[in-house]
């Protein structure tokens, strides 16, 4: 099982399809080679260098709500958020 980090786009990606990113405060090169329509102020999954899909706003902040309360490393600046409950779509009931 891997471990994808949520991160924003923060720079156009270059050339070579690597894009700067924010991960936990901190700024990195990603490829973007696997989201071609990713845009700067998208979040996107990031695992092993590479943004591996575009994700809702609300999905990387829970996503970060996650691992501050596991207590991973990085996040203990993090502010608590109340999570919202999803509900279950009728038709799965």
């Amino acid at each position: 099982m891997c471990l994808g980090i949520p991160a924003k786009i923060v720079d156009e990606p270059n050339d070579n399809g690597m894009a700067e990113v924010e991960i936990l405060g901190v700024r990195r090169f990603v490829g973007t080679h696997m989201v071609p329509d990713a845009k700067v102020g998208d979040f996107v999954l990031v695992h092993a260098g590479f943004a591996l899909e575009i994700i809702s706003e609300q999905f990387a902040l829970e996503t970060l709500e996650l691992f501050r309360q596991m207590e991973l490393p990085g996040t203990e600046d993090l502010e608590p958020m109340e999570l919202t409950p999803i509900e279950r779509p009728a038709h799965l009931s």
